[in-house]
């Protein structure tokens, strides 16, 4: 019994340090994870808290639950629309880019370690999976929010890749262990069938808890446990069917999260919470697991494998993969850069230790060498790189301070509490003058604790807490309204979002009359929001450009489907628009204006 007491005293004192070093982490602008993997080294055998742990088995299995919590909170938090815009670019990213990557860090360990075929192939397969999230995670402490098309595909590809990942892994640990027979075009079914299973028990799982979570009258705190035990429960069924159960929990999340339910914010509160006990819990088991000591026999090597993934596999894969797709030289070098890996890599590189393979530390090791070059490499030049190729979106106004409050799920609306800020449109306008939408209804206003009637109301306070009921379709409609907008349109135009903007409705023929710009409309009428539209897709978010002469277009901000602002930046010839110095521009510049997206 004092030994459990014990065990429970230390874990709570290293979850206690994780937070307290992730504050310490953040003003040095450390990435998080890294933080707490160097914690669990530090606690572990070969650091000053000497806790010896070697218990494979039971760090899968924590492993397996957490990655389980943490792709149901990413699908959580995947809207229908993020879907429809990148699933066609992160598909391939996430298929073939991951399979370009496992194949050329498999000919790296062919030549680094002399490993045969196969065994290279499972460290290519190990390694091969992103972790988007502790990217994006990273770009948010710095304030940096990336074009819309780029962040949804990159989202959408780390929770894709890594149910590709794992298969490659148990398919090479099979094969292995079979002596390499069965190695044939019956892996690319049992592949399409995991895949297939996957998608079909995430769509029931999914649909399954949003029912029950309507349906059964429960304490308000219980049905986020609800969600939890559907979520393992989708997971677990799946993998023993055979299907992908990383794969099913990342659908169920997102056919869950974007349905009416009740108590949603309370479960997306509540599964915030878990997706970051899960990452600290598995960093902190992963490093408790590694043996600085053990690692210098293969160090050098791996350092090799990790300067192969990071410099020749990742950009190759995603240069090809890509490729169909329009993606801009700069965002495809963004994409090449931030293939950051995470927990994933070394919680496979147990499998071959759990199935008895030989010489399995090797994989152990290397996965950890690569995940502590590439947090530290990547997560700390992320945010540099994004502005440095420009793109990231420039600093957009501070968004809306509300609270949202759980709805009966029959009701088509919303209930937000929203504070109103200085400079922003609630606090600028006339009280009557407000562009709140139609369906949207102002409740109530109170101002300093004391209701106040909206029909005597003139103006709105900078403080002012004002209850608003509206339709989840119209939220950011509303949010504009009390978001702190920029003082003037000088502050806000610049190199990122244009020289000066126009709105998304401005007639095309007007905007080409106005300005001299050489850009016709195909049809009368046109406007500027419909015709980037054509020409861009309709997918066009934040940041996507169309170059037309010397001027290019840029999407500067989006309500829903329609285009809002655009950002008109005049090129010219002692404003170059490349990020490379030197001798190497010409030859750049010639291969990015062949990639990007040019008028036709």
């Amino acid at each position: 019994m004092t030994g459990g007491l014990v065990g429970l005293l230390i874990g709570s004192l290293l979850l206690f340090a994780s937070i307290i070093a992730g504050l310490l982490s953040a003003r040095v602008g450390a990435p998080l994870l890294l933080t707490f993997l160097g914690l669990g080294m530090l606690a572990g055998e070969d650091g000053p808290g000497g806790i010896v742990f070697n218990n494979f088995e039971l760090s899968f299995l924590i492993g397996n639950a957490a990655l389980a919590i943490i792709f149901f909170d990413g699908g959580l938090r995947t809207p229908y629309q993020t879907l429809r815009a990148a699933w066609a670019p992160a598909l391939s990213l996430a298929t073939l880019g991951t399979l370009i990557t496992a194949g050329i860090v498999a000919a790296g360990a062919h030549w680094l370690f002399h490993l045969k075929p196969l065994p290279a192939f499972l460290m290519g397969a190990i390694v091969a999976a992103t972790d988007a999230p502790a990217m994006f995670m990273m770009l948010g402490r710095h304030g940096v929010s990336l074009r819309d098309r780029l962040r949804a595909t990159l989202e959408v590809e780390s929770g894709s890749n890594d149910p590709m990942g794992i298969f490659l892994t148990m398919a090479c640990v099979a094969l292995i262990k079979a002596g390499g027979a069965g190695a044939d075009w019956s892996v690319l079914g049992e592949f399409v069938l995991q895949m297939g299973i996957g998608l079909l028990m995430g769509w029931l799982g999914g649909s399954t808890l949003a029912q029950l979570t309507n349906r059964l009258e429960l304490a308000a705190g219980l049905y986020p446990i609800l969600a939890l035990a559907l979520c393992l429960l989708t997971f677990s069924s799946t993998a023993l069917i055979g299907g992908s159960g990383y794969l099913a929990i990342y659908v169920a999340g997102a056919v869950y999260g974007n349905q009416r339910v009740r108590a949603r914010t309370l479960t997306c509160r509540f599964f915030d919470g878990l997706m970051w006990l899960a990452q600290i819990v598995m960093f902190l088991l992963l490093g408790l697991l590694v043996s600085p000591h053990l690692l210098a026999d293969q160090g050098w090597l791996a350092l090799g494998i990790a300067a192969v993934l990071i410099f020749v596999a990742r950009p190759v894969a995603v240069a090809v993969a890509l490729l169909p797709f329009g993606f801009s030289v700069r965002e495809q070098l963004f994409a090449s850069w931030v293939g950051l890996r995470g927990a994933v890599p070394i919680f496979l590189a147990l499998v071959p230790a759990l199935a008895g393979i030989d010489s399995s530390h090797i994989y152990f090791n290397v996965a950890f060498v690569v995940v502590l070059v590439s947090l530290a490499l990547q997560g700390w030049t992320a945010p540099w790189m994004a502005r440095r190729l420009g793109v990231a979106l420039a600093p957009s106004p501070e968004a809306a301070d509300k609270l949202e409050f759980d709805m009966l799920h029959q009701t088509d609306r919303d209930l937000v509490a929203y504070t109103v800020k200085p400079h922003s449109r609630a606090a600028d306008h006339v009280f009557a003058r407000l562009q709140i939408p139609e369906r949207a209804r102002l409740v109530s206003v109170i101002r300093d604790g004391t209701v106040i009637s909206t029909t005597e109301l003139e103006r709105l306070n900078a403080g002012d807490v004002v209850l608003v009921l509206t339709p989840p379709e119209l939220a950011l409609a509303v949010d504009r309204v009390f978001s702190r907008r920029h003082k003037s349109p000088a502050a806000f135009a610049n190199r990122v979002h244009g020289d000066f903007m126009v709105d998304g409705a401005t007639l095309v023929d007007g905007l080409a009359r106005a300005y001299d710009i050489p850009i016709r409309a195909p049809v009368p009428g046109m406007t500027v929001n419909g015709y980037l539209k054509e020409r861009i897709g309709p997918s066009a978010g934040r940041g996507d450009r169309l170059r037309v002469g010397p001027v290019e277009l840029i999407v500067v901000d989006t309500l829903g489907d329609e285009i809002k602002e655009v950002g008109l930046l005049i090129h010219s010839e002692d404003q170059p628009d490349s990020p490379w110095p030197g001798p190497l521009r010409p030859l750049i510049e010639r291969w990015r204006h062949r990639l990007r997206r040019e008028p036709r």
